[in-house]
């Protein structure tokens, strides 16, 4: 269940909301990067006192992808520089961080720097950060005290029934486990295709490949990231040159390919872009081109990884 006590907290005061409550008065839509910001994140720490968290797990992870909807500019690393490595291990769905490392990603949300997710501590505590400053906490109390220390603060606490950014749980996108049925199929798969191109989507938007044969199957199981979404391809096309003649004309394409060392990279791109494309990937040694298309795109298999006691908890 949810937390039952959500307020939205803004430094937009409500005596300045239009009859359909939008805000009318002067304040940006940006982090300030400074006194409001940190007040922001001195209310979440308020919250979280009363409530009793000190640790929350990041749900539902996601850097930004090849279009960018933020009203600040991406930063190297989205903002997580300090953080985490820049392969950004330990920023999965599942990962517990401290608060302290909770706040700071609250703060790169804020900024609009490239990354965003979920704070979960179950069912106790909730932190969400919408667009324009908006940002939402739920507890599983009234948090009395965290509200008036959020109105000391100069930031303006309202009840809501709920968050606009609540996990809907009723319908996950997908429900198969990457358990041993899965990888049976991967095998089956193997047998009379000797190889397939896996991709490990291990945050939103961000994925890695991997070409699979029956000899590297285990080696790659063991490297693939907690809670990764997995999604099973023909092989790529050793004839490059078919790949990029075949491109279609007015739509984008996910386009994946192996260098000569080994390395498989992938590109969006459109038909202005194809030239630049062939010159970026001569000399690869085998490629594909995937609709962007979700009607389009046809996987052999896909389904996510399960927790080491094998229940899927990830949300894809």
């Amino acid at each position: 269940m949810p937390p039952s006590f959500v307020h939205r907290i803004t430094k937009y005061d409500p005596a300045d909301r239009d009859e359909r409550g939008h805000y009318t008065g002067a304040e940006d839509t940006v982090s300030d990067h400074g006194p409001v910001e940190a007040a922001y994140l001195a209310a979440i720490a308020a919250f979280a006192e009363v409530s009793g968290v000190d640790r929350l797990a990041i749900r539902e992870p996601e850097v930004a992808g090849f279009v960018h909807f933020g009203l600040e500019p991406l930063v190297e690393e989205y903002g997580l520089g300090g953080l985490f490595p820049p392969d950004l291990t330990g920023y999965y769905d599942g990962a517990e961080v401290s608060l302290p490392v909770a706040l700071e990603l609250v703060r790169a949300m804020l900024r609009d720097q490239g990354a965003w997710c979920r704070l979960e501590a179950g069912d106790v505590l909730t932190v969400h950060v919408g667009r324009d400053q908006y940002l939402y906490v739920g507890s599983d109390r009234l948090c009395v005290d965290a509200v008036a220390r959020t109105r000391e603060l100069g930031l303006f606490p309202e009840p809501m029934t709920t968050s606009p950014y609540a996990a809907e749980l009723d319908e996950p996108e997908v429900t198969q486990a990457a358990d041993e049925d899965f990888w049976a199929r991967v095998r089956t798969e193997l047998a009379s295709r000797q190889t397939v191109l896996l991709e490990e989507a291990y945050v939103r938007n961000a994925a890695r490949w991997h070409r699979l044969t029956a000899e590297n199957l285990h080696a790659v199981r063991a490297v693939l990231g907690p809670r990764a979404l997995l999604t099973v391809w023909p092989d790529l096309n050793p004839d490059v040159g078919a790949v990029l003649a075949a491109l279609p004309e007015g739509e984008s394409v996910e386009f994946v390919w192996e260098a000569q060392n080994g390395t498989i990279s992938h590109a969006i791109v459109d038909d202005t872009e194809y030239q630049e494309l062939a010159a970026l990937v001569a000399g690869a040694r085998a490629a594909c081109a995937l609709s962007m298309d979700l009607d389009e795109r046809h996987p052999l298999l896909c389904a996510a990884l399960p927790d080491s006691d094998g229940v899927l908890r990830a949300r894809w």
